[in-house]
């Protein structure tokens, strides 16, 4: 089992801890102040653990040209990238802005730091961990910067090779050991056949000792739902107001009510794992007791009678008697009394009987 740490004030996660959901508002915000606080706050009443965006300083993200080239998408918001990227992006004081509204309503906020700089002030910001998008996880220079600012680290790997998460893991383990790995695919929106939630548990057993999670980018929720089944400690999903507006990331997001569903389905399912230790439980005993079988007698049984198998059989019987795994162990035992045929066969009736099996 992976070891735990405190991903934020008071939140652990792996080990035995619940899921932490992370609400990736990102730039869906549309580059609106209003509208990202309302987004906050439909992350905090759906019941997410965290609202995450997206921070960029951009002139050290991108190069001269990257900014300048023309972007003529249906999604753009200027006529050249960098126009498009300045309008999505946030300043100082207005993050400042939504971390305070973040924790007056009582919600974890925290960024993407898209590069170096971003990290630092996301670190003056004092978020509660960092999130290293999948475009910076093979960015090692990076990685080792963000690490020894000593908060904890999610990582995802999308984009990425077995191999580079395991260079990752020996850049990231010894500087810092409080991080864990999502499994990710990038792609907007992601198709099911290329999700390979196999993943999270090949990253199980490479990486035991830090926890695994799952950021989506499918539509729908039942993926995510099937990732914390198979042992997600963090999953991470894009949200939005509405899916058709503007903005290359709404398709692949979850509206307020999939995101409600979402949270719910895993608590759901976190409830459902429950103990690997296979009993009979409290629940079930009024349906034992009601369909639950005995072994009865095939035949009528003589007082005396040595008992072989084609004297039992096994119905619902009443009263209970011998329940079906021990019929074997009635073989051979000594009928102390006459059994009429259809009778339950029950202890008092054999000599030296087998004590009753507990199922």
């Amino acid at each position: 089992m992976s070891r735990e740490f405190e991903l934020c004030p008071g939140r652990r996660v792996g080990g035995d801890q619940p899921c932490f959901i992370i609400a990736e508002i990102g730039q869906n915000h549309q580059g609106d102040l209003a509208i990202a606080k309302r987004m906050i706050r439909m992350v905090k009443d759906c019941g997410a653990d965290c609202a995450k965006f997206q921070k960029s300083e951009l002139e050290y993200k991108f190069n001269k040209k990257a900014l300048e080239r023309p972007y003529t998408s249906k999604h753009s918001w200027g006529k050249t990238y960098g126009e498009h990227k300045r309008h999505l992006e946030f300043n100082h004081d207005q993050y400042r802005e939504l971390k305070q509204y973040a924790e007056e309503i009582g919600i974890f906020f925290t960024a993407s730091g898209m590069d170096e700089m971003a990290v630092e002030f996301l670190h003056e910001l004092d978020v509660p961990f960092f999130k290293v998008g999948s475009g910076d996880t093979n960015n090692f220079p990076y990685l080792e910067k963000t690490a020894k600012k000593g908060r904890p680290m999610v990582i995802s790997s999308g984009m990425q090779s077995m191999n580079t998460m395991h260079q990752v893991y020996q850049t990231v383990k010894p500087i810092n050991p409080n991080f864990c790995f999502l499994q990710c695919t990038s792609a907007y929106p992601l198709q099911p056949e290329d999700v390979n939630l196999r993943v999270i548990s090949a990253y199980q057993s490479a990486f035991p000792d830090i926890p695994i999670g799952y950021s989506g980018h499918e539509t729908g929720i039942a993926i995510s739902v099937a990732a914390v089944a198979m042992g997600a400690k963090v999953v991470e999903r894009h949200v939005t107001l509405d899916k058709t507006w503007k903005g290359s990331d709404h398709q692949a997001s979850l509206e307020p009510n999939e995101l409600s569903e979402l949270v719910k389905a895993i608590r759901t399912v976190e409830k459902a794992m429950g103990s690997p230790v296979k009993q009979l439980l409290p629940c079930e005993m009024a349906c034992n007791e009601k369909l639950g079988k005995s072994v009865v007698a095939k035949v009528t049984i003589p007082e005396g009678a040595i008992l072989t198998l084609d004297m039992l059989t096994v119905k619902v019987g009443e009263p209970k008697g011998f329940p079906p795994e021990a019929i074997f162990d009635l073989v051979g035992q000594k009928a102390k009394k006459s059994i009429e045929e259809d009778e339950t066969i029950t202890e008092h009736a054999v000599e030296n009987h087998v004590k009753k099996v507990k199922c």
